[in-house]
C-alpha cells in the first residue's frame, strides 16, 4: 500500500511539474513575445516629459556634428590651393592684388590675412607691427565665431547625462508615489515609472557621449588649424617684407 502511494505521488509529481513547467513556459514565451513587440516609440513614450528637450538635444547634436565636420576641414579653413599664389603675390609685393584675392575667397585664412593686408600701404613703409596687431585681433574674432559651434557639443554632453538624471530622479518619485498608494502587491503598476527612470538616463548617456567625444575631436582639430594659420601668414609677412621665401615655401612658391 506504502509503496502504491509513493508511486501515486511520484506520477503525480511528474504531471504537475510538467504542466507548471508548460505554464512557465508559455509565460516565458509572452513576456519575450511582448518585449519584442516593444518599438522605439513606445520606449520614448515611457521615458516622459524628459524625453522631448533630449530629443531637441539629440537634433541638435547631429547638426552642430554636421555643421562642424563640413566648415572644419583643413583645406576649407586654410585653402592650402591659394598659398603658392599669395607667395608669388607677396614676393612681388602686389598687395591690392593680394586683398582682391583675399576678398573674393572668403575662408578664415582669407579673412585674417586680409586684416593685415589692410594695415599696409602702397605708398610708404609698412609698419608690420601694426600689421600683426591687425592680424591677431582678426584671429581672435574668428577663433571665437568658429569655436561656437564646437563649444554648443560640449554644452550638449554636459546637460544631457543631468537632463537624463532629472527625468531619472521624476520617475522614481513616481514609482515611490504608486508603492505609496498601491502598496507592493502590483509590480506591473510600477514598471511604467522604473522604465521611465532607466529610459532617460540611457537616452542622456546616449546623447552624452558622441557629443563630448565629437567636441575633443573637433577641437584638437581646429586648434591644429589656427596653429597652421599662423605658420603660413608669418612666412607670407617674411616674404612681403625681405623679397624671399622663407625656407619652408620655397616649394611652394616655385
Amino acid at each position: 500500500m506504502t509503496k502504491k502511494v509513493i508511486k501515486l505521488a511520484f506520477c503525480l509529481s511528474l504531471i504537475v511539474g510538467s504542466v507548471a513547467y508548460g505554464q512557465d513556459v508559455v509565460a516565458v514565451e509572452e513576456v519575450s513575445a511582448s518585449v519584442q513587440k516593444t518599438t522605439l516609440w513606445q520606449m520614448i513614450k515611457q521615458g516622459g516629459w524628459a524625453m522631448w528637450p533630449l530629443g531637441l538635444m539629440s537634433m541638435g547634436m547631429v547638426y552642430f556634428i554636421v555643421q562642424n565636420g563640413l566648415a572644419l576641414r583643413e583645406k576649407v579653413l586654410l585653402r592650402p590651393d591659394l598659398v603658392p599664389e599669395f607667395i608669388g603675390l607677396m614676393k612681388d609685393k602686389k598687395i591690392l592684388e593680394a586683398h582682391s584675392l583675399c576678398k573674393e575667397n572668403e575662408t578664415l585664412f582669407t579673412y585674417v590675412f586680409q586684416a593685415g593686408l589692410e594695415r599696409c600701404s602702397t605708398t610708404r613703409e609698412i609698419n608690420f607691427n601694426k600689421v600683426k596687431e591687425a592680424i591677431d585681433e582678426a584671429s581672435t574674432e574668428e577663433i571665437t565665431s568658429y569655436m561656437k559651434p564646437i563649444d554648443y557639443l560640449s554644452i550638449i554632453g554636459a546637460t544631457a547625462p543631468m537632463l537624463g538624471l532629472l527625468g531619472t530622479v521624476s520617475g522614481m518619485i513616481k514609482a515611490f508615489q504608486t508603492i505609496g498608494s498601491q502598496g507592493m502587491g502590483k509590480p506591473e503598476a510600477l514598471a511604467g515609472n522604473i522604465g521611465e527612470a532607466l529610459v532617460t538616463t540611457a537616452t542622456g548617456l546616449l546623447i552624452a557621449i558622441p557629443s563630448m567625444l565629437s567636441y575633443y575631436f573637433f577641437r584638437n582639430s581646429f586648434i591644429k588649424s589656427t596653429a597652421t594659420l599662423g605658420r603660413n601668414i608669418g612666412g607670407l609677412l617674411d616674404t612681403l617684407e625681405t623679397g624671399e621665401l622663407p625656407l619652408g615655401f620655397e616649394n611652394e612658391g616655385e
